[in-house]
């Protein structure tokens, strides 16, 4: 499943979230965003819960979380963050840090 996370349903769908969180912090503008896209889709298509944030739209989570540069993916377990990944990330390495 995936969600368009903003500030409005972040903390109800990824920190109040009982299954780990794939939080996408991506911009339209980016390229290695374009192609982190299709990945973090296969992932929320095999059942994985997948947010993504738009940071030219909600600036305000892209600066909670610090994120400097994009895209960066960061795992959510118990509402707190597990993991963060800077870059584009390969889907195995994702799946098995969601599974870990």
């Amino acid at each position: 499943m995936e969600i368009t996370l903003t500030s409005q349903n972040f903390e109800q769908e990824v920190l109040k979230s009982e299954k780990p969180v794939l939080v996408d912090f991506w911009a339209t503008w980016c390229g290695p965003c374009m192609r982190q896209g299709p990945i973090v889709e296969e992932l929320a298509g095999e059942g994985y819960t997948v947010g993504k944030v738009d940071v030219d739209q909600e600036p305000g989570l892209a600066q909670q979380f610090q994120v400097m540069s994009i895209p960066t993916l960061i795992i959510f377990k118990d509402g707190k963050e597990a993991k963060r990944l800077v870059g584009l990330t390969p889907k195995d390495t994702l799946k098995g840090l969601l599974d870990a």
